[in-house]
């Protein structure tokens, strides 16, 4: 089994071996020229591999990502250790907000993390798959960066960005032979010019989700995903302060800190924060928890599966609702949930969150109409459509019809709004209940 990686200008061959034992199939590492292609492999097991407890403990498993396609894997993995190394990036700093909350900034940790995401998930992709063959879409461009009255904030990107390129080998990637100056941060972060397109392949990033949550100790979201022909093929979700058990979300993270420190975490628990990632056609969706502090990165991370839910009552379903108010219409949102019967305690969850609710199980109904006059950013629907999809559910427009990605940084087509849901039961009866109250709204 081999698998070929574009580090930078050259290429390499990268060869995956496993031997087999009694329950499971561990993978050995060496380079050797090779013409064949690799199956994807994270891990096998003779147990079960699905996620279906809200509490996630560590089984010193190993699992099977995907037998099915060999397509995409390269990407896959490459996309999953750049969301890894951004959100390591994104603690570190929102925990340096927290403790200096008293301190006056010239400018916000969120916005340097927000540049320094963009830069490191560039700088990623680059050496791992080539420069030539990487094109971002995101709401960052280098030219805002480089202008004269923001020079102290790229100094601060600069700095952050070098300090985490420092633990590139942690995440199995090697890191740069020099620090980074500013002119080069800058080239790097030109990568994210594209503007999306009906044909070829681009990467879309949403590199700080949930600015609010970040600032303030809670919720946020790394999305990174990869479209070819308009269709989203790979999709990273990564969630730093996502809990692993469903009731914690009515929490807010401080408390969580505080049960953290009665017990501290060790290497055999998982109390919150993952990586969320499937590829399209494996029909299969999976988790990993964010790499412990001093530990070095061995594909899969303690992977597990996890699948939609399986009810389909919406009596008995849990409706993400949105926190943010500014560009959808949070009354006819909720208005809707109503009237169709969701009666359970909501799940409150920033943005890209709601896509991670749906797939791992935490919640089965996610609605978001937009306000007049604004449009979504396929940045921030691309990897979580294509993660809740290969976990059983489906993710759709407010008419019934699939997300359109070909038309350039937003979702032009859009009718009227998105609905995301846990199977097709759930979907058929909110896409109803949207048409049947959408003359009256006055949206």
């Amino acid at each position: 089994m081999a698998h070929t990686l574009k580090l930078g200008k050259r290429s390499e061959n990268f060869t995956c071996s496993h031997a087999q034992t009694k329950d499971s199939c561990f993978m050995s590492q060496y380079y050797k020229p090779t013409n064949t292609l690799q199956t994807h492999i994270a891990s096998v097991s003779k147990s079960d591999q699905s996620f279906s407890s809200p509490v996630m403990e560590e089984d010193r498993k190993v699992f099977l990502v995907s037998e099915e396609t060999e397509e995409h894997c390269g990407e896959l993995d490459v996309a999953v250790k750049a969301v890894q190394m951004s959100c390591f990036l994104c603690q570190k700093l929102q925990d340096t907000w927290i403790s200096n909350s008293q301190t006056n900034h010239p400018y916000s940790p969120f916005t340097v993390a927000d540049w320094s995401v963009n830069t490191i998930v560039s700088w990623i992709l680059s050496k791992c798959l080539g420069s030539e063959n990487v094109s971002i879409v995101t709401e960052k461009d280098a030219q805002t960066l480089s202008n004269t009255n923001t020079s102290e904030l790229l100094e601060a990107v600069v700095k952050t960005v070098n300090e985490c390129l420092a633990e590139a080998p942690r995440f199995g990637v090697e890191e740069p032979k020099s620090a980074l100056g500013t002119s080069e941060v800058l080239e790097i972060i030109n990568c994210s010019n594209s503007i999306g397109s009906p044909s070829g392949r681009f990467w879309a990033l949403s590199p700080l989700d949930g600015k609010m949550g970040s600032a303030c100790g809670d919720q946020y979201a790394v999305g990174l995903s990869l479209i070819e022909d308009g269709e989203v093929v790979v999709g990273v979700l990564g969630c730093p302060n996502y809990p692993m058990r469903k009731d914690w979300f009515s929490y807010h993270l401080s408390y969580q800190r505080m049960i953290s420190m009665l017990t501290p975490p060790t290497s055999e628990t998982w109390n919150k924060g993952c990586i969320i990632y499937a590829k399209r056609g494996s029909r299969k969706a999976w988790i990993q928890p964010l790499l412990h502090v001093n530990k070095k990165y061995v594909w899969p991370n303690q992977a597990k599966q996890v699948s939609v839910s399986s009810v389909d009552n919406l009596a008995l379903a849990t409706f993400c609702q949105p926190i943010e108010k500014a560009n959808s219409s949070y009354t006819f949102t909720e208005g809707l949930a109503q009237s169709v019967g969701l009666s359970n305690q909501p799940l409150r969850v920033q943005n890209i969150m709601k896509y991670a609710a749906i797939a791992c199980g935490h919640a089965e109904v996610f609605m978001k109409f937009a306000r007049a006059g604004y449009k979504e950013k396929i940045w921030d629907h691309a990897a979580g459509s294509v993660i809740i999809q290969e976990a059983g559910g489906m993710v759709t427009d407010a008419r019934g019809h699939p997300l359109d990605f070909s038309k350039g940084l937003n979702l032009e087509s859009l009718d009227r709004g998105i609905v995301a849901c846990a199977g097709t039961t759930l979907h058929e009866k909110i896409i109803d209940a949207v048409d049947a109250s959408w003359v009256s709204s006055c949206l």
